[in-house]
Protein backbone atom coordinates (compact mmCIF):
# COMPACT_ATOMS: atom_id res chain seq x y z
CA UNK A 1 0.00 0.00 0.00
CA UNK A 2 1.24 3.79 -1.09
CA UNK A 3 2.48 5.58 2.22
CA UNK A 4 -0.17 7.97 1.60
CA UNK A 5 -2.92 5.80 2.13
CA UNK A 6 -3.98 3.80 5.18
CA UNK A 7 -6.34 1.59 6.30
CA UNK A 8 -9.70 2.44 8.75
CA UNK A 9 -11.45 -0.11 11.24
CA UNK A 10 -14.87 0.22 13.30
CA UNK A 11 -14.99 -2.17 15.20
CA UNK A 12 -18.75 -2.50 17.29
CA UNK A 13 -18.30 -3.72 20.66
CA UNK A 14 -21.41 -3.65 22.83
CA UNK A 15 -19.32 -1.84 25.77
CA UNK A 16 -17.36 0.86 23.64
CA UNK A 17 -17.18 1.31 19.51
CA UNK A 18 -13.46 1.55 18.56
CA UNK A 19 -11.93 3.24 15.96
CA UNK A 20 -8.36 3.15 14.61
CA UNK A 21 -6.66 4.08 11.53
CA UNK A 22 -2.69 2.30 10.71
CA UNK A 23 -0.48 1.93 7.77
CA UNK A 24 1.23 -1.63 7.08
CA UNK A 25 4.52 -1.59 5.23
CA UNK A 26 5.74 -3.94 2.81
CA UNK A 27 6.42 -6.44 5.67
CA UNK A 28 2.77 -6.08 6.98
CA UNK A 29 3.90 -4.45 9.91
CA UNK A 30 1.43 -1.93 11.08
CA UNK A 31 1.72 1.74 12.01
CA UNK A 32 -0.75 2.99 14.39
CA UNK A 33 -1.72 6.60 12.93
CA UNK A 34 -4.93 7.25 14.89
CA UNK A 35 -7.10 6.02 17.61
CA UNK A 36 -10.54 6.48 19.67
CA UNK A 37 -12.94 4.66 21.43
CA UNK A 38 -16.75 5.89 22.19
CA UNK A 39 -19.22 4.70 24.62
CA UNK A 40 -21.75 2.32 22.95
CA UNK A 41 -24.65 3.51 25.10
CA UNK A 42 -26.93 0.99 24.50
CA UNK A 43 -26.53 1.03 20.80
CA UNK A 44 -25.13 -2.55 20.61
CA UNK A 45 -26.82 -5.34 22.12
CA UNK A 46 -24.76 -9.00 22.62
CA UNK A 47 -22.55 -7.60 19.48
CA UNK A 48 -25.14 -6.93 17.39
CA UNK A 49 -26.21 -3.40 15.84
CA UNK A 50 -29.25 -2.82 18.25
CA UNK A 51 -30.29 0.45 17.86
CA UNK A 52 -29.43 1.51 14.35
CA UNK A 53 -29.78 5.45 14.57
CA UNK A 54 -27.68 5.67 17.64
CA UNK A 55 -24.99 3.61 16.57
CA UNK A 56 -25.16 5.59 13.84
CA UNK A 57 -24.50 9.07 15.53
CA UNK A 58 -21.52 6.89 17.73
CA UNK A 59 -19.66 6.13 13.97
CA UNK A 60 -19.71 9.49 13.11
CA UNK A 61 -18.47 11.28 15.74
CA UNK A 62 -15.73 8.46 15.84
CA UNK A 63 -15.22 9.05 12.37
CA UNK A 64 -14.76 12.84 12.43
CA UNK A 65 -12.58 12.38 15.69
CA UNK A 66 -10.14 9.75 13.82
CA UNK A 67 -9.77 12.08 10.51
CA UNK A 68 -9.19 15.42 12.93
CA UNK A 69 -6.27 13.31 14.16
CA UNK A 70 -5.08 12.17 10.53
CA UNK A 71 -5.37 14.89 8.68
CA UNK A 72 -6.61 13.48 6.10
CA UNK A 73 -10.90 12.49 4.86
CA UNK A 74 -11.62 8.78 5.33
CA UNK A 75 -13.74 7.32 2.24
CA UNK A 76 -14.09 3.81 3.49
CA UNK A 77 -13.74 1.73 6.93
CA UNK A 78 -13.49 -2.36 7.28
CA UNK A 79 -15.90 -3.05 9.68
CA UNK A 80 -15.99 -6.07 12.65
CA UNK A 81 -18.54 -8.70 12.43
CA UNK A 82 -19.90 -10.16 15.40
CA UNK A 83 -23.36 -11.27 17.56
CA UNK A 84 -24.46 -13.86 19.47
CA UNK A 85 -25.65 -16.08 16.14
CA UNK A 86 -22.37 -16.41 14.92
CA UNK A 87 -21.04 -20.05 14.76
CA UNK A 88 -19.46 -22.97 12.47
CA UNK A 89 -21.01 -24.65 9.95
CA UNK A 90 -19.39 -28.07 8.14
CA UNK A 91 -20.24 -28.13 4.46
CA UNK A 92 -18.65 -31.06 2.16
CA UNK A 93 -18.50 -30.67 -1.65
CA UNK A 94 -16.94 -33.68 -3.86
CA UNK A 95 -15.86 -33.23 -7.22
CA UNK A 96 -14.55 -36.23 -9.36
CA UNK A 97 -11.16 -35.16 -11.35
CA UNK A 98 -11.43 -35.67 -14.82
CA UNK A 99 -8.38 -34.75 -16.09
CA UNK A 100 -6.26 -36.68 -13.68
CA UNK A 101 -4.49 -34.36 -11.43
CA UNK A 102 -6.42 -31.36 -9.21
CA UNK A 103 -6.03 -28.35 -11.02
CA UNK A 104 -6.40 -24.53 -9.94
CA UNK A 105 -10.04 -24.61 -12.35
CA UNK A 106 -11.11 -27.54 -9.60
CA UNK A 107 -10.88 -26.19 -6.28
CA UNK A 108 -12.18 -22.77 -7.29
CA UNK A 109 -15.46 -24.99 -8.47
CA UNK A 110 -15.25 -25.99 -5.21
CA UNK A 111 -14.97 -22.43 -3.48
CA UNK A 112 -17.94 -21.46 -5.04
CA UNK A 113 -20.02 -24.06 -4.64
CA UNK A 114 -19.41 -23.30 -0.37
CA UNK A 115 -19.53 -19.40 -1.20
CA UNK A 116 -22.85 -20.20 -3.34
CA UNK A 117 -24.33 -22.59 -0.21
CA UNK A 118 -27.63 -20.68 1.73
CA UNK A 119 -28.53 -22.63 5.21
CA UNK A 120 -31.94 -22.65 6.25
CA UNK A 121 -32.90 -19.50 7.70
CA UNK A 122 -28.82 -18.38 8.43
CA UNK A 123 -26.67 -16.25 6.25
CA UNK A 124 -22.85 -17.53 4.72
CA UNK A 125 -20.83 -14.79 5.81
CA UNK A 126 -17.03 -16.33 5.88
CA UNK A 127 -15.25 -19.47 4.91
CA UNK A 128 -13.38 -20.23 8.17
CA UNK A 129 -11.01 -23.18 6.84
CA UNK A 130 -11.10 -25.95 4.20
CA UNK A 131 -9.24 -29.17 4.33
CA UNK A 132 -9.24 -31.40 1.12
CA UNK A 133 -9.00 -35.39 0.72
CA UNK A 134 -7.91 -36.76 -2.66
CA UNK A 135 -9.33 -40.50 -2.76
CA UNK A 136 -10.22 -40.34 0.73
CA UNK A 137 -6.37 -39.29 1.94
CA UNK A 138 -6.02 -35.83 3.59
CA UNK A 139 -4.00 -33.44 1.30
CA UNK A 140 -3.77 -29.89 2.89
CA UNK A 141 -2.22 -28.54 -1.22
CA UNK A 142 -3.64 -30.59 -3.33
CA UNK A 143 -3.32 -28.94 -6.82
CA UNK A 144 -0.99 -30.76 -9.24
CA UNK A 145 -1.95 -34.27 -7.06
CA UNK A 146 -3.41 -37.08 -9.35
CA UNK A 147 -6.27 -38.83 -8.04
CA UNK A 148 -9.95 -40.03 -9.02
CA UNK A 149 -12.07 -37.88 -6.77
CA UNK A 150 -11.53 -34.79 -4.40
CA UNK A 151 -13.56 -34.02 -1.39
CA UNK A 152 -13.64 -30.57 0.54
CA UNK A 153 -15.04 -29.65 3.94
CA UNK A 154 -15.53 -26.38 4.32
CA UNK A 155 -15.74 -24.54 7.71
CA UNK A 156 -18.96 -21.86 7.02
CA UNK A 157 -19.36 -19.10 9.76
CA UNK A 158 -22.65 -18.40 9.09
CA UNK A 159 -25.35 -16.33 11.74
CA UNK A 160 -28.71 -13.94 11.08
CA UNK A 161 -28.90 -12.46 7.84
CA UNK A 162 -29.81 -9.15 9.91
CA UNK A 163 -26.50 -8.73 11.06
CA UNK A 164 -24.74 -7.73 8.26
CA UNK A 165 -28.01 -5.47 7.05
CA UNK A 166 -27.90 -3.49 10.40
CA UNK A 167 -24.30 -2.57 10.48
CA UNK A 168 -24.70 -1.35 6.63
CA UNK A 169 -27.73 0.67 7.66
CA UNK A 170 -25.58 2.34 10.60
CA UNK A 171 -22.55 2.97 8.73
CA UNK A 172 -23.06 3.15 4.58
CA UNK A 173 -26.56 4.54 4.71
CA UNK A 174 -26.79 8.43 4.80
CA UNK A 175 -23.09 8.83 6.29
CA UNK A 176 -20.80 8.78 3.19
CA UNK A 177 -18.40 6.15 4.17
CA UNK A 178 -18.13 2.52 2.03
CA UNK A 179 -17.88 -0.28 4.00
CA UNK A 180 -14.39 -2.07 2.29
CA UNK A 181 -15.54 -4.99 4.08
CA UNK A 182 -16.93 -7.07 6.79
CA UNK A 183 -14.51 -8.64 8.98
CA UNK A 184 -15.56 -11.80 11.28
CA UNK A 185 -13.89 -10.29 14.73
CA UNK A 186 -13.03 -13.54 16.29
CA UNK A 187 -10.98 -15.10 13.28
CA UNK A 188 -9.16 -11.51 13.32
CA UNK A 189 -8.57 -12.13 16.87
CA UNK A 190 -6.65 -15.30 16.46
CA UNK A 191 -5.04 -13.92 13.21
CA UNK A 192 -2.91 -11.45 15.16
CA UNK A 193 -2.99 -13.20 18.54
CA UNK A 194 -2.59 -16.84 17.93
CA UNK A 195 0.84 -18.91 16.68
CA UNK A 196 1.08 -21.11 13.82
CA UNK A 197 2.16 -23.72 16.41
CA UNK A 198 -0.70 -22.56 19.08
CA UNK A 199 -3.14 -23.76 16.26
CA UNK A 200 -1.44 -26.85 15.06
CA UNK A 201 -1.03 -28.15 18.80
CA UNK A 202 -4.75 -27.31 19.52
CA UNK A 203 -5.79 -24.61 21.63
CA UNK A 204 -9.66 -22.92 23.30
CA UNK A 205 -9.21 -19.17 22.09
CA UNK A 206 -11.69 -17.20 24.29
CA UNK A 207 -12.73 -13.67 23.27
CA UNK A 208 -14.22 -12.50 27.00
CA UNK A 209 -16.12 -9.08 25.62
CA UNK A 210 -19.05 -6.91 27.62
CA UNK A 211 -22.32 -8.58 25.42
CA UNK A 212 -20.31 -12.01 24.98
CA UNK A 213 -17.92 -14.52 24.86
CA UNK A 214 -16.60 -16.19 21.92
CA UNK A 215 -15.04 -19.66 22.09
CA UNK A 216 -12.98 -21.13 18.86
CA UNK A 217 -11.09 -24.03 18.87
CA UNK A 218 -7.89 -25.09 17.04
CA UNK A 219 -6.35 -28.15 16.23
CA UNK A 220 -4.34 -28.96 13.38
CA UNK A 221 -4.13 -25.50 11.96
CA UNK A 222 -7.98 -25.59 11.45
CA UNK A 223 -10.67 -23.80 12.84
CA UNK A 224 -12.82 -26.52 14.09
CA UNK A 225 -15.49 -24.88 16.61
CA UNK A 226 -16.80 -21.19 16.65
CA UNK A 227 -19.59 -20.64 19.13
CA UNK A 228 -21.02 -17.22 20.79
CA UNK A 229 -22.03 -17.74 24.41
CA UNK A 230 -24.48 -14.79 25.36
CA UNK A 231 -22.87 -13.66 28.28
CA UNK A 232 -20.14 -11.31 29.46
CA UNK A 233 -18.92 -8.61 31.60
CA UNK A 234 -22.25 -6.56 31.36
CA UNK A 235 -23.42 -9.66 33.17
CA UNK A 236 -21.09 -9.30 35.94
CA UNK A 237 -21.80 -6.13 36.61
CA UNK A 238 -25.39 -6.39 36.07
CA UNK A 239 -25.23 -8.84 39.23
CA UNK A 240 -23.44 -7.00 41.25
CA UNK A 241 -26.18 -4.41 40.77
CA UNK A 242 -28.69 -6.77 42.92
CA UNK A 243 -26.25 -5.79 45.85
CA UNK A 244 -28.12 -2.53 45.21
CA UNK A 245 -25.66 -0.46 43.41
CA UNK A 246 -26.18 1.53 40.00
CA UNK A 247 -24.51 -0.29 37.01
CA UNK A 248 -21.92 2.42 36.98
CA UNK A 249 -20.96 2.06 40.59
CA UNK A 250 -21.19 -1.59 39.79
CA UNK A 251 -18.59 -1.21 36.87
CA UNK A 252 -16.62 0.40 39.03
CA UNK A 253 -16.55 -1.87 42.38
CA UNK A 254 -16.01 -4.92 39.68
CA UNK A 255 -13.08 -3.09 38.03
CA UNK A 256 -11.40 -2.18 41.56
CA UNK A 257 -12.42 -4.82 43.61
CA UNK A 258 -13.59 -8.04 41.81
CA UNK A 259 -11.77 -11.37 41.53
CA UNK A 260 -12.76 -14.43 40.05
CA UNK A 261 -11.09 -16.06 42.72
CA UNK A 262 -11.37 -14.68 46.19
CA UNK A 263 -8.37 -14.24 48.81
CA UNK A 264 -8.89 -15.90 52.08
CA UNK A 265 -8.46 -13.23 54.55
CA UNK A 266 -10.86 -10.50 52.65
CA UNK A 267 -12.22 -7.49 55.12
CA UNK A 268 -15.21 -5.34 55.02
CA UNK A 269 -13.87 -2.17 53.37
CA UNK A 270 -15.38 1.05 53.47
CA UNK A 271 -17.22 2.24 50.05
CA UNK A 272 -15.53 4.67 47.81
CA UNK A 273 -18.80 5.72 46.90
CA UNK A 274 -19.58 8.25 49.88
CA UNK A 275 -23.47 7.33 49.59
CA UNK A 276 -23.17 3.52 49.84
CA UNK A 277 -22.95 1.37 52.61
CA UNK A 278 -20.14 -1.18 52.97
CA UNK A 279 -19.73 -3.84 50.90
CA UNK A 280 -18.57 -7.14 52.12
CA UNK A 281 -15.64 -7.93 49.65
CA UNK A 282 -16.57 -11.97 49.85
CA UNK A 283 -20.65 -10.89 49.05
CA UNK A 284 -19.11 -9.43 45.63
CA UNK A 285 -17.11 -11.53 44.33
CA UNK A 286 -19.51 -14.31 45.28
CA UNK A 287 -22.05 -12.98 42.99
CA UNK A 288 -19.27 -12.48 40.20
CA UNK A 289 -17.76 -16.12 40.81
CA UNK A 290 -21.82 -17.35 40.37
CA UNK A 291 -21.99 -15.82 36.95
CA UNK A 292 -18.44 -16.97 35.98
CA UNK A 293 -19.50 -20.57 37.51
CA UNK A 294 -22.27 -20.60 34.40
CA UNK A 295 -20.16 -19.25 31.80
CA UNK A 296 -17.30 -21.78 32.31
CA UNK A 297 -19.89 -24.44 32.67
CA UNK A 298 -20.95 -23.54 29.04
CA UNK A 299 -17.10 -23.27 27.72
CA UNK A 300 -16.38 -26.13 29.07
CA UNK A 301 -19.44 -28.15 27.17
CA UNK A 302 -18.66 -26.30 23.80
CA UNK A 303 -15.17 -28.02 24.21
CA UNK A 304 -16.48 -31.40 24.30
CA UNK A 305 -18.53 -31.27 21.62
CA UNK A 306 -15.96 -30.06 19.31
CA UNK A 307 -14.53 -33.43 19.86
CA UNK A 308 -11.22 -32.05 21.43
CA UNK A 309 -11.13 -32.19 24.78
CA UNK A 310 -8.19 -33.23 26.32
CA UNK A 311 -6.09 -33.23 23.14
CA UNK A 312 -5.67 -29.14 22.99
CA UNK A 313 -1.67 -29.03 23.56
CA UNK A 314 -1.20 -25.13 23.58
CA UNK A 315 -4.44 -25.02 26.40
CA UNK A 316 -6.48 -22.05 26.57
CA UNK A 317 -5.85 -18.29 25.39
CA UNK A 318 -8.11 -15.26 26.80
CA UNK A 319 -8.75 -12.13 25.45
CA UNK A 320 -11.38 -9.40 25.30
CA UNK A 321 -11.87 -6.04 27.86
CA UNK A 322 -13.62 -8.58 30.51
CA UNK A 323 -10.20 -10.84 30.38
CA UNK A 324 -8.74 -8.19 32.30
CA UNK A 325 -10.96 -9.70 35.69
CA UNK A 326 -8.80 -10.03 38.69
CA UNK A 327 -7.55 -13.66 38.66
CA UNK A 328 -9.41 -14.99 35.84
CA UNK A 329 -6.32 -17.07 34.20
CA UNK A 330 -5.95 -18.76 37.30
CA UNK A 331 -10.02 -19.47 37.75
CA UNK A 332 -10.14 -20.85 34.19
CA UNK A 333 -6.93 -23.19 35.05
CA UNK A 334 -8.32 -24.41 38.06
CA UNK A 335 -11.90 -25.02 36.20
CA UNK A 336 -10.78 -25.96 32.94
CA UNK A 337 -7.71 -28.51 33.75
CA UNK A 338 -5.67 -26.86 31.27
CA UNK A 339 -2.78 -24.24 31.18
CA UNK A 340 -4.39 -20.77 30.48
CA UNK A 341 -2.22 -17.46 29.03
CA UNK A 342 -3.85 -14.37 28.22
CA UNK A 343 -3.64 -13.18 24.30
CA UNK A 344 -1.01 -10.65 23.46
CA UNK A 345 -0.77 -9.27 19.96
CA UNK A 346 2.35 -10.54 18.09
CA UNK A 347 5.28 -8.96 18.54
CA UNK A 348 6.15 -8.62 14.85
CA UNK A 349 2.63 -7.04 13.40
CA UNK A 350 2.60 -3.68 15.29
CA UNK A 351 5.60 -1.54 15.65
CA UNK A 352 4.39 1.43 17.67
CA UNK A 353 1.52 2.36 20.50
CA UNK A 354 1.84 0.19 23.07
CA UNK A 355 -0.64 1.24 25.07
CA UNK A 356 -2.63 0.20 22.63
CA UNK A 357 -1.36 -3.10 21.50
CA UNK A 358 -0.93 -3.78 25.74
CA UNK A 359 -4.77 -3.90 25.40
CA UNK A 360 -7.09 -6.44 25.33
CA UNK A 361 -10.36 -4.67 24.00
CA UNK A 362 -8.14 -3.63 21.16
CA UNK A 363 -7.35 -6.95 19.63
CA UNK A 364 -9.78 -7.26 17.59
CA UNK A 365 -9.61 -3.82 15.85
CA UNK A 366 -5.60 -4.74 15.35
CA UNK A 367 -6.47 -7.76 14.19
CA UNK A 368 -8.58 -6.40 11.64
CA UNK A 369 -6.68 -3.82 10.56
CA UNK A 370 -3.67 -6.58 10.21
CA UNK A 371 -6.58 -8.06 7.71
CA UNK A 372 -7.16 -5.42 5.92
CA UNK A 373 -5.95 -4.83 2.58
CA UNK A 374 -7.52 -1.67 0.61
CA UNK A 375 -6.64 2.08 1.51
CA UNK A 376 -9.32 3.23 2.98
CA UNK A 377 -8.49 7.26 2.45
CA UNK A 378 -10.64 9.40 0.76
CA UNK A 379 -9.87 10.38 -2.92
CA UNK A 380 -10.64 13.43 -3.68
CA UNK A 381 -12.52 13.68 -7.66
CA UNK A 382 -11.01 15.94 -10.26
CA UNK A 383 -13.10 19.47 -9.98
CA UNK A 384 -13.63 22.13 -12.33
CA UNK A 385 -14.38 25.56 -10.82
CA UNK A 386 -17.46 27.34 -12.02
CA UNK A 387 -17.58 30.68 -10.50
CA UNK A 388 -14.67 32.38 -8.53
CA UNK A 389 -14.93 31.35 -5.03
CA UNK A 390 -14.65 29.50 -1.75
CA UNK A 391 -13.62 25.91 -2.12
CA UNK A 392 -16.72 23.46 -1.29
CA UNK A 393 -14.39 20.28 -0.76
CA UNK A 394 -14.09 21.05 2.71
CA UNK A 395 -17.24 22.77 4.33
CA UNK A 396 -20.89 22.56 4.98
CA UNK A 397 -21.69 22.64 1.40
CA UNK A 398 -18.95 19.56 0.74
CA UNK A 399 -19.51 17.40 3.34
CA UNK A 400 -23.68 17.58 3.07
CA UNK A 401 -23.12 17.02 -0.69
CA UNK A 402 -25.01 20.58 -1.52
CA UNK A 403 -23.70 22.48 -4.41
CA UNK A 404 -23.90 26.57 -3.52
CA UNK A 405 -22.37 29.73 -4.26
CA UNK A 406 -19.06 29.74 -5.52
CA UNK A 407 -18.57 26.06 -5.31
CA UNK A 408 -16.98 23.11 -7.40
CA UNK A 409 -19.20 21.02 -9.46
CA UNK A 410 -17.53 17.59 -9.94
CA UNK A 411 -17.39 16.40 -13.90
CA UNK A 412 -15.96 14.45 -15.89
CA UNK A 413 -14.06 16.00 -18.64
CA UNK A 414 -14.86 15.74 -22.28
CA UNK A 415 -11.41 15.90 -23.84
CA UNK A 416 -8.16 15.77 -21.61
CA UNK A 417 -6.37 18.19 -23.66
CA UNK A 418 -9.43 21.10 -23.54
CA UNK A 419 -10.58 20.36 -19.98
CA UNK A 420 -8.39 23.17 -17.39
CA UNK A 421 -8.32 21.34 -14.71
CA UNK A 422 -7.24 23.21 -11.18
CA UNK A 423 -5.41 21.79 -8.60
CA UNK A 424 -6.86 20.41 -5.26
CA UNK A 425 -6.62 22.41 -2.97
CA UNK A 426 -5.19 21.03 0.94
CA UNK A 427 -7.62 22.65 3.01
CA UNK A 428 -8.86 19.93 5.79
CA UNK A 429 -12.13 20.06 8.03
CA UNK A 430 -12.31 23.19 9.39
CA UNK A 431 -14.13 23.13 13.10
CA UNK A 432 -17.26 24.49 11.68
CA UNK A 433 -17.45 21.66 9.58
CA UNK A 434 -17.18 18.56 12.55
CA UNK A 435 -20.03 20.95 14.29
CA UNK A 436 -21.97 21.09 11.48
CA UNK A 437 -21.77 17.27 10.55
CA UNK A 438 -22.83 16.59 14.90
CA UNK A 439 -26.24 18.74 14.00
CA UNK A 440 -26.38 17.34 10.63
CA UNK A 441 -27.24 13.95 12.42
CA UNK A 442 -30.59 14.93 14.28
CA UNK A 443 -31.43 16.49 10.92
CA UNK A 444 -31.19 13.69 8.70
CA UNK A 445 -32.14 11.38 11.09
Amino acid sequence: MAQSGFIAVIDLGTSRIKGIAGRKNENGVISILASNSIDSGNSIRRGMVYNIEQARANVHKLVVTLENNLGQRIGKVYVSLSGQSLHTLEFSETLRISSGMVTEEDITRLRKSAEDFQPELKRYYRIADVEYYIDGKPEPNPVGIAGSGIEARFKLIVGRPNLLLNIKKCIADKTGLEIADYIVGPTASAAIALSHEEKELGCAFLDFGAGTTTLSVYKGGILRRMVVIPFGGKNLTKDVCALNFTENDAEQLKIKFGKALENQDVPVFSSPFSSKPDVDLTELNKVIAMRLDEITANIKEQIALSGYDGRLGAGLVITGGASQLKNLDLYLTQKLKMPVRKASVKKTAVNNSPDLVHDPAYLQALGILLLGEESCEMVKPETVETEAGEDSGSGLSGWFGGIGRGSKVEKKPKSPQKENKSKPEKKERGLLDVFGNMFSEGDDE
